[in-house]
């Protein structure tokens, strides 16, 4: 069998309403919206599209279920548009498509996301077939989104464990995707498939969640609990390399005792649109390095690169250019 190379993305596709206002307002307040915009989100869907904006030679397949509706064929056509293999996209007339709004305020540069779960809930391990697959490594998300995903399947905690332990067992390496949900229950759903894993990228919310460590206080993120916390999940898994990415920066351990810490890009205020889809962003640059094997502070560099890239535009993947842009953009702008 020849060499495996390239990514499978497994689970979320959704359709984003993508949508600009000036601030998040009080509870019982109202604001208008500024602007709509409809692209594709979730993690399968922002990963696989950011990984060909990266290289447009990278081979890219993806696992998902979407409905037989307008949004469904949407994002059918946006997996044809960006040459992505879509041979177990498959599509159901049991529900709608997922659908997110994700309303971007401008004074502060965050986003807030909606979702009707919709074809999420859906899913299943039977859904995912790795016997013809060729790609590397497979990038799947988002636990605590998937009704069926979510629950045991067989002996296993639950379907993410099931599809990571088929993923490995076909001799794909296995990264998993995170959302920022209740830190209990993102901790019941992911720990049981960090044996599984081969990397892991999250933010600093997730890897306090994961750790059960408070490692953003009042906004701020804290370094050094963040590290402290990575290491205790380092132990708890099988990771080869795990990292942890922040507004300010972010670092990466490896298994051997390799630590990589870098700032971010310095882009200018004037530049940012929003940040939805910013880790998505850096999550395919810093795996696009480890696809190849290569060094933890080339991934940090361009896992920064593309999500500062992808700040400029309101879409989660709009604002992503190639891997030479992204770090051209980077080194024009500075680092942090």
């Amino acid at each position: 069998m020849a060499a495996r190379a390239g990514f499978v993305t497994g689970g979320c596709w959704c359709f984003d309403r993508n949508k600009t206002i000036a601030f998040w307002p009080e509870e019982d307040q109202s604001v208008s919206v500024h602007s709509v915009l409809t692209r594709g989100g979730g993690s399968a869907c922002n990963f696989a599209i950011g990984q060909r904006r990266l290289d447009p030679a990278m081979p890219v397949a993806t696992i998902g279920l979407v409905g037989d509706d307008e949004e469904g064929r949407f994002l059918i056509a946006e997996c044809d548009r960006h040459g992505i293999d879509r041979a177990q996209l498959r599509v159901t007339t049991q529900a709608r498509t997922h659908l997110t709004d994700a309303f971007c305020s401008e004074r502060s540069g965050r986003r807030t996301h909606f979702f009707e779960e919709g074809t999420s809930a859906l899913l299943t391990p039977a859904h995912f077939d790795f016997t013809a697959t060729t790609g590397r490594v497979l990038h799947l998300g988002l636990p605590g989104i998937h009704r069926l995903m979510d629950v045991p399947c067989g002996s296993d905690a639950n379907g993410w464990v099931t599809v990571l332990r088929a993923a490995r067992q076909a001799g794909l390496r296995t990264n998993l995707e995170l959302v920022t949900i209740d830190p209990d229950r993102l901790a019941k759903l992911a720990r049981p498939c960090l044996p599984l894993l081969d990397t892991l990228v999250v933010n600093d919310y997730e890897i306090g969640a994961l750790a059960g460590i408070d490692t953003v206080i009042d906004g701020v993120t804290d370094i050094a609990a963040c590290l402290h916390a990575a290491r205790v999940i380092m132990e708890q898994g099988a990771m080869s390399v795990l990292a942890v990415h922040y507004t300010m920066g972010a670092f990466a351990l490896s298994r051997d005792g390799g630590l990589a810490q870098r700032g971010s890009v310095a882009i200018p205020p004037d530049l940012v649109a929003g940040a939805n889809g910013a880790g998505d962003a850096f999550a395919a640059g810093f795996l696009r390095v480890m696809h190849d094997d290569g060094a933890l502070d080339e991934a940090l560099a361009l896992g920064h690169a593309a999500a500062a890239a992808s700040l400029r535009h309101i879409a989660t993947t709009d604002g992503i250019e190639t891997r030479e842009r992204c770090l051209a953009l980077a080194a024009e702008w500075g680092w942090r």
